[in-house]
């Protein structure tokens, strides 16, 4: 499945930049300074109107980029971040129609979930890999490590995202149910910012 190929892909990048990007022009500056500094992969939320064609441009000028959707609310936004190009997509939320559309169309889909309902609604659907979110306002690593606990021998695996830091992602890479986390503060780092979080990583 192609949720199974995301899971492996993101385990290999460890940290997953979240961007919130206003428009194209800084956008693809931010996504730039990412691939300089050794960490080509981003979450481009779309929490804006510019989101869909920064992650066009970004498929077409930095193709050696692992670039995804973010916020994905809707069956609409699904496939407009796909036909843009997106190479994964992730909802803060479990909406149970846009996983199944993203399943119909095998598209590299996570769903947010923060409880134990939600992981089995989810699982019962298809989904093996999640974002979980809000991360460290649902309760972070301690939270993370007690809903996941009874589902271990199923295979499941999370991204975290919310509140993780350049101080706390190791704390939550260190879970072996976590594949990846996201990094909001990613968002506005500089470049030895970027490097400090690839080096945490393993990339360099």
């Amino acid at each position: 499945m192609a949720e199974n190929m995301l899971k492996d892909v993101l385990a290999k990048y460890k940290i997953i930049p979240v961007l919130v990007l206003n428009d194209l022009q800084s956008g693809m500056e931010r996504c730039r300074l990412l691939c300089e500094n050794f960490l080509p992969v981003a979450e481009i939320t779309f929490r804006t109107q510019a989101a869909e064609s920064i992650i066009r441009q970004v498929t077409k000028e930095l193709p050696q980029m692992f670039v995804g959707a973010g916020t994905i609310l809707n069956v609409n936004d699904l496939h407009r971040a796909f036909d843009a190009g997106a190479k994964f997509a992730v909802a803060p939320g479990f909406n149970p129609v846009v996983v199944k559309e993203a399943i119909k169309h095998n598209y590299a889909f996570a769903p947010g979930v923060c409880t134990p309902s939600e992981i089995e609604q989810a699982y019962d659907l298809g989904c093996r890999f999640f974002k979980f979110f809000p991360a460290e306002a649902a309760g972070g690593v301690k939270m993370l490590g007690a809903i996941s606990a009874p589902y271990k021998h199923l295979g499941i695996s999370f991204m975290p995202t919310g509140g993780v830091t350049i101080d706390n992602a190791a704390d939550y890479l260190a879970m072996p149910e976590v594949a990846a986390a996201g990094g909001t503060w990613l968002n506005k780092a500089d470049g030895e910012g970027i490097r400090l979080a690839a080096k945490k990583a393993g990339l360099i």
